[in-house]
């Protein structure tokens, strides 16, 4: 489906993003999801996204990458003022990161949820949705669409809460 609601999944290693993507591949009837190798394949996608009035709603990062590593990235997109950016929701995952890496993303990086490498597609599934119901709900996109995919009772409450139920 042609969404304008947009899912980066960056990490460099080829292997490693094939897995990622296949783990995502039930988010894809409601949300593009982009591959990016590099912070900068990211960035673009993100430029693209701008010229098309897209939203991203989630990134899900490596750290450890040749260049610029994950958490100076996420980071680096904390005072973009972009409206693609609004709200976007953030997960790193790595298998890499010390102590002292995870309090830096957490700090500077602006996430919302770690995980580490290697993950349980279970786990990564419900952080994805977690985030993205929360995305949603930020957003005030209409969650109809979105019910049987993401978290049908925190998007019934917000419904319920922003009365948004319609009376027939």
């Amino acid at each position: 489906m042609e969404s304008s609601l947009s899912i980066i999944c960056l990490e460099d290693e080829p292997e490693v993003l094939e897995a990622i993507l296949r783990d995502l591949a039930p988010f894809e009837e409601r949300f593009r999801i982009e591959p990016a190798a590099s912070a900068q394949e990211a960035r673009e996608i993100i430029t693209s996204l701008e010229e098309a009035n897209g939203q991203l709603a989630l990134i899900l990062c490596d750290h450890v990458m040749p260049g610029e590593n994950g958490i100076h990235f996420l980071g680096s997109l904390i005072s973009s003022e972009s409206p693609v950016l609004q709200d976007t929701r953030k997960i790193l995952l790595t298998g890499q990161a010390g102590h002292e890496d995870t309090i830096e993303a957490i700090n500077e990086g602006g996430i919302h949820h770690y995980l580490t490498k290697p993950w349980d597609a279970d786990t990564l599934l419900a952080a994805v949705r977690k985030q993205l119901t929360r995305y949603i709900i930020l957003r005030n996109i209409n969650p109809l669409p979105y019910m049987q995919l993401l978290d049908a009772q925190a998007l019934a409450e917000h419904m319920h809460d922003k009365n948004l139920f319609s009376e027939g």
